[in-house]
């Protein structure tokens, strides 16, 4: 394991993790001698969940320099000391148990992703120590641990509401769909979500005539597409990790799939990266967000910090959007910071508890964590590609190219189907 130490931000360009803004905050830190309070995490700083990763980094980092440019927390500065888990959540149980046995952080949030999360949880749990969490599908519903805090908004049932609002949408369409095709990644977060679209279909009444996994090494999707073809489902919900998103839609459009909705938990489509891999084929396709620059989505600070988080992105390679993890990122360190400013603290069983009764303002909104650490209103969105053309990343800044078609409250536009003429 390769640890990223601190650097100045023009050396950050492949690390990311580290600019730490000294100026006059960091001179009071200095005269005051008092040692740095320490976040470590296990990041995916490489592999197939780097994108994401460095974004999630860059945007903890900025949040961490406005904390030390206001003074800190208990009058010490505060640093992040991050591993890159290499996607890889085998990497993760060691950095975990490394961060609190050898390098004795203060505190810890975990790196990006289902599988990390689950990997570091038996050490977490051991150490009996907080643990903010990036993008946990129904990460705790079998530890049940009560220092667990989510930053997806999921909602109590996170299982199916991840698959909720795009069920709601194709049961939107008129003459509704009657059958469903459900794949997806053998692993963990896939399967939960596989494991809850069942569900939701199942009260939707619709019929599945596809129900199958893929090894989580698979790089060839082409013959999935055309077994699912073969089988004629009105929706297809795909469950996938980044670079199975970018194969199935490619795959999609190669055998000219006909269905009237297709898409669902496909983690990827959300990166600057793949939007301009991808381009206009795109359009069509309803899949969950978290934030898009759509007029129902703007929360006090968060385009001021998206200005910043560009700026930043554009010196260092990261994902120069930001949308997707970035804004929840910087919001985890708000509250983990919050909740040590407020019990003047860092002790864990004061921290969770002030975490569990205390409802967060934050650049991305309203948060406030049910007793499974989710959160107690979801928020997740089923958002539509329309009118994309070629592939200008500037076009993915637009109003009106993501357009929300799910929840009600923030709903933006109209959902266009079927999906062989929304694509077009």
């Amino acid at each position: 394991m390769r640890r990223f130490k601190p650097l100045t931000r023009r050396a950050a360009a492949l690390a990311v993790a580290a600019s730490i803004s000294l100026g006059v905050a960091g001179s009071a830190f200095a005269q005051s001698g008092n040692p740095p309070i320490r976040i470590g995490m296990g990041m995916a700083l490489s592999g197939g969940l780097a994108g994401f990763g460095k974004s999630a980094l860059l945007a903890m980092q900025l949040s961490v320099d406005d904390i030390n440019a206001k003074g800190g927390l208990l009058n010490r500065k505060v640093e992040l000391v991050t591993y890159d888990d290499q996607s890889n959540p085998s990497t993760v149980p060691g950095i975990y148990a490394k961060l609190l046995d050898v390098d004795k952080v203060e505190l810890v949030v975990s790196g990006y992703a289902t599988n990390q999360i689950v990997a570091a949880m038996p050490t977490i749990m051991q150490k009996k120590r907080v643990f903010m969490t990036l993008f946990g599908l129904a990460a705790n519903d079998s530890f049940k641990y009560d220092r667990y805090f989510q930053m997806q908004p999921n909602g109590p049932d996170a299982k199916f509401e991840f698959s909720k609002g795009f069920i709601d949408a194709a049961m939107s369409m008129e003459p509704k769909p009657k059958t469903i095709a459900i794949v997806g990644a053998d692993a963990e977060f896939p399967s939960l979500a596989m494991e809850g679209a069942r569900e939701n279909a199942k009260k939707a009444g619709l019929r599945v005539v596809y129900d199958r996994t893929y090894p989580p090494n698979a790089i060839e999707f082409a013959s999935i597409m055309r077994t699912i073809k073969s089988a004629s489902p009105d929706v297809v919900f795909i469950a996938s990790y980044p670079p199975d998103s970018a194969g199935m839609v490619r795959a999609a459009r190669e055998v000219g799939l006909e269905a009237k909705l297709f898409g669902g938990g496909m983690i990827g489509l959300q990166s600057a990266a793949i939007k301009t891999q991808l381009g206009s084929m795109l359009n069509g396709i309803v899949y969950y967000d978290l934030y898009v620059p759509e007029p129902t989505m703007k929360f006090p600070g968060v385009e001021e910090f998206l200005t910043r988080y560009r700026k930043e992105a554009d010196k260092s390679g990261v994902d120069p959007l930001g949308f997707y993890i970035a804004p929840l990122a910087y919001a985890e360190i708000q509250i983990l910071a919050e909740a040590v400013a407020k019990t003047n603290s860092l002790d864990d069983a004061k921290l969770a508890e002030y975490i569990h009764k205390t409802t967060f303002q934050t650049i991305a909104g309203e948060i406030k964590f049910q007793e499974r650490g989710e959160w107690a209103v979801p928020r997740l969105l089923y958002v539509q590609y329309q009118g994309i053309t070629g592939n200008d990343i500037n076009q993915f800044k637009e109003t009106g190219k993501q357009v929300i078609v799910y929840p009600p409250a923030f709903k933006s536009g109209e959902l266009k189907y079927p999906f062989s003429s929304a694509a077009r």
